[in-house]
């Protein structure tokens, strides 16, 4: 398997037509992708300003990738430190580890399961702010807001029947858990297939966001999500 550094230099090879820079992009996806493949690489189209037409601006590509490279060496700056850190409590006895990663969170218990299943969802951060944040809560940092987001508003009460599980009305990360002590997942009624994703058909051919598109909806898009029933754990 060929590494993330190799197709980065493959997205950066002006010589390649945009489409295999394209798929180059996608591979590195595959190897880190904070938000999830198709939530992170929604954020990149919007970050970088991926266009429909890649061919009216191939260096969009370049932008998506050094952003996506920028916050992949903060994480592996952070998991090698952890990495070193389970090897001593290994040594002294400790088979459990005393903190558990923020990546190594399995993603049929992980609060921020909706952006998965939504991938407009995601935080509106920029991905290396989101893993300094995530690092920094790790660290024990106590820090305001959504975990995930930083989001201080009020939490969107959504209806788990009889109960309501609290979601944070900017990237849906589930911050109150539904008291019924049972598994939950929050989906949209109807989903946007990943091809239309992939096509960018919410950008524009220039590089902007589709006004068009229905996908921005904010908060709005959040209430009309859908609970589901898990039968994994709930959310802790």
């Amino acid at each position: 398997m060929t590494s993330f550094l190799t197709h980065r230099a493959r997205v950066h090879d002006a010589g390649l037509p945009p489409y295999r820079r394209h798929s180059a992009l996608r591979t590195c996806l595959t190897e880190f992708a904070p938000y999830g493949l198709r939530a992170t690489y929604h954020h990149l189209t919007l970050s970088a300003r991926l266009p429909q037409r890649l061919e009216a601006d191939p260096e969009s590509l370049v932008r998506a990738v050094e952003e996506l490279h920028e916050a992949r060496q903060l994480w592996l700056a952070r998991l090698r430190e952890y990495q070193a850190q389970r090897r001593a409590e290994k040594r002294a006895g400790r088979r459990a580890p005393s903190t558990t990663a923020w990546w190594d969170q399995p993603w049929w218990s992980s609060p921020d399961l909706a952006w998965a299943q939504n991938p407009f969802l995601h935080p509106q951060l920029s991905l290396t702010d989101y893993v300094r944040r995530r690092n920094a809560l790790m660290d024990g940092a106590e820090l305001p807001g959504c975990p995930a987001c930083g989001e201080e508003g009020p939490v969107v009460r959504l209806s788990t029947a009889p109960h309501r599980a609290g979601l944070c009305r900017s990237c849906a990360r589930v911050l109150v858990p539904c008291p019924c002590g049972r598994g939950h997942t929050f989906e949209p009624e109807r989903r946007v297939g990943w091809s239309r994703t992939w096509r960018r058909e919410h950008m524009t051919r220039t590089g902007e966001p589709n006004p068009h598109w229905p996908a921005h909806l904010g908060t709005a898009r959040i209430e009309r999500l859908v609970m589901y029933e898990s039968p994994h754990p709930p959310f802790c």
